[in-house]
């Protein structure tokens, strides 16, 4: 708080006081009479020991003016960390979510690519006798693919795991779609070796 604006302000409200006091007509206060002796002498001590008073009073307020600000620069800081706490925690949750989600869409990749291969081992199982060299190399083509896309669909949900735990960002798109496009290729293929 700035004191010097309840300084001017005081002396407003004194000034104040003093043309009412002319308004309604009720002369100023004279200044003493230094004639009269020892009543003056009283009245100066008086004005010496108000004036000391005036100045405890004043640093007095003024400690306490400072103290209230420090206390609230400190509530001000303690609020600014809650704030800063509160949203860390919103991130690291929205951040598991993340997390979360795609270990679900990789799982159920991991799912289609596992009962895609177990297809296709039951296509070359039925067809054996009957299959060719570009069958059986189309079928076999299939299974690499989703072999692969086994793999690194594995490899991706150890990754989003540490990268959810590390508080780092989760993988590109462009990582988590390599399993996707392998595990349709391979049920491309798997297919095409039927027709051959």
């Amino acid at each position: 708080m700035n004191f010097g604006s309840v300084f001017k302000a005081f002396d407003a409200l004194v000034a104040l006081r003093e043309v009412a006091q002319r308004f309604k007509g009720i002369p100023p206060p004279r200044p003493p009479d230094t004639a009269l002796g020892p009543p003056a002498a009283i009245q100066g001590l008086a004005g010496q020991l108000e004036a000391r008073l005036t100045n405890v009073v004043i640093s007095a307020l003024k400690e306490a003016f400072d103290r209230d600000h420090a206390r609230l620069e400190l509530e001000r800081a303690q609020l600014e960390e809650q704030r800063r706490r509160a949203e860390e925690a919103m991130r690291m949750e929205l951040r598991r979510q993340h997390a979360d989600r795609e270990i679900v869409r990789l799982r159920l990749l991991a799912s289609v690519a596992m009962v895609g291969w177990i297809a296709s081992v039951l296509i070359l199982g039925w067809r054996l006798p009957l299959a060719g060299i570009a069958a059986r190399s189309v079928l076999g083509a299939g299974w690499l693919c989703l072999l692969v896309a086994l793999g690194a669909v594995f490899h991706l949900m150890g990754r989003v795991a540490r990268e959810a735990q590390e508080a780092n960002t989760s993988p590109s798109a462009a990582a988590t779609s390599l399993p996707t496009w392998l595990l349709m290729l391979g049920l491309a293929l798997s297919a095409a070796s039927l027709l051959l």
